[in-house]
């Protein structure tokens, strides 16, 4: 493969960083498929990988779309595939470990089948250390692109396979909205929807301001549009998508906010609505009430704490102290009912003392959440907290995180013993693979159940009485 590297575009963090306060375009033709890639994946198949959170999996959805709408047909095997592309999450170094093993993995294929073209997109090639260690390392890798240039897969791919060119182009900007993407939805009954991208928010630890660029907004007649459209297709659930969906309409023209928008979506009464992820920063009082006010609007809330030390939060940049964290807890508990909470949590972060750790326990204490997801600090390149000394040790964190995951365990198998006995409305996702009678879904509040039924299928909403449990789902039947 040869490298024309005049031409390639390769990522800049201090780019990726500027925030202004220009207008966000919304480009609604900037998606093309010229004449000659429109038959060019005749007769070839695609392996798509994804890595990571929500956001990653809603991007493989538009780029299985793109791939389809050029004639490839999926393939779940690497084997016979014509296209490999993985799909990548740069938020853990553990992660990118993962990307770079599978990239490692796949360099025999490349000795068997020459014409095999290797992408890597996503977050990661967002990273200059990513795209240099490719560079350096993996030369089987012929396309390389980010978060921002998803549109421009059937030029990129093009490029790739008739000019026989190494293609690296990774932008480096706050972004724009794309509204003319062809996306293949994944599931048939519960789907994505982005309602925003990027994020301002640049808490000192986190890579993702700077890969997916400025917060901005879709316009709620999109959104809503979109809902609208998977609610006559036979979609039960949506949920809404952002990095920080509560920062919703911060940056349109016309009045918008997440309450407006959560309103809007309710009222089209698809039956079920979610949202991921809530910053504690912008959770108005506008928010609870409207969650508080419609049966759609599921009661479940992913709220990341992070840390339990208001120090270690400050340092973090998360922009609230832990006793603000505990009154907005207290009040969403006691004003949506039966509300679930989940949240995120980093231990080791730089200088956390035994007794800053202790405050995380009694975070988890005081909050008795239904599940957490409990993370080991790792630095990431470019952030400020990489700057840090990563001064507590390994086997401190190690210990720290199994104390914190056994507390988080307590009282996730606490609060599902309280569900023994009850009924509770659950939405299928489909038969065991083991046990062609025992069927699994969730509930309103995402507990997974497990349960037996007959004559039910995907997508169906059933009542399910609730028998037994374990610590991280319920056990039932079928009313």
């Amino acid at each position: 493969m040869k490298e024309n590297k005049k031409d390639w575009i390769l990522p800049d963090l201090k780019s990726a960083q500027k925030r202004t306060k220009n207008d966000i375009p919304i480009e609604r033709l900037v998606f093309d498929l010229p004449d000659v890639v429109r038959d060019m994946g005749k007769a070839r198949k695609y392996y798509l990988r994804t890595y990571g959170c929500q956001a990653n999996e809603r991007d493989a959805e538009t780029i299985a779309g793109i791939l389809e709408a050029m004639g490839y047909t999926m393939t779940t095997s690497t084997d016979n595939a014509d296209f490999i592309l993985l799909n990548t999450c740069a938020v853990r170094k553990n992660a990118e470990d993962k990307v770079f093993g599978e990239i490692g993995n796949l360099k025999h294929l490349k000795l068997t089948n020459p014409d095999l073209i290797l992408g890597v997109c996503g977050c990661m090639p967002q990273e200059e250390e990513v795209v240099d260690t490719i560079l350096k390392t993996y030369p089987h890798v012929d396309l390389i692109f980010g978060t921002h240039n998803i549109h421009r897969l059937p030029q990129l791919l093009y490029q790739v396979s008739m000019n026989k060119e190494r293609t690296i182009e990774v932008f480096s900007k706050e972004g724009e909205v794309i509204e003319n993407l062809p996306v293949s939805r994944f599931g048939t009954h519960k789907a994505w929807v982005n309602i925003m991208y990027g994020c301002d928010k640049f808490c000192t630890y986190c890579i993702v301001p700077y890969t997916r660029g400025k917060e901005r907004s879709r316009l709620i007649e999109d959104i809503i549009s979109e809902v609208e459209e998977l609610k006559g297709r036979g979609f039960k659930e949506i949920t809404l998508l952002g990095q920080n969906v509560n920062a919703y309409g911060k940056d349109l023209k016309e009045p918008a906010n997440f309450a407006l928008l959560l309103k809007s979506v309710a009222e089209t009464k698809i039956e079920r609505i979610r949202f991921t992820t809530s910053h504690p920063w912008d959770f108005s009082d506008a928010m609870i009430d409207i969650i508080a006010s419609f049966e759609n609007i599921m009661p479940y809330i992913h709220l990341p704490v992070q840390s339990g030390n208001t120090d270690v939060l400050k340092i973090m940049g998360r922009r609230y102290s832990i006793d603000e964290y505990k009154t907005l807890f207290v009040k969403l508990k006691e004003r949506i009912s039966d509300c679930a909470f989940s949240t995120d949590i980093i231990v080791g972060f730089p200088n956390e003392t035994d007794e800053q750790f202790q405050q995380t326990l009694d975070i988890v204490d005081f909050c008795q959440f239904d599940n957490a997801f409990t993370f080991i600090y790792s630095p990431r390149e470019g952030t400020p907290a990489a700057q840090m000394v990563d001064n507590v040790p390994k086997d401190v964190k190690k210990k720290r995180l199994a104390q914190l995951n056994a507390k988080v365990a307590q009282y996730a198998l606490k609060n599902n013993k309280a569900y023994i006995g009850r009924m509770v409305e659950v939405l299928v996702d489909g038969p065991s693979k083991k046990n062609p009678e025992i069927y699994s879904g969730y509930t309103r509040t995402q507990k997974l159940v497990n349960f037996k039924a007959d004559g039910v299928v995907s997508g169906d909403l059933v009542n399910v009485r609730i028998t037994d449990c374990k610590t991280w789902f319920l056990i039932g039947e079928k009313a």
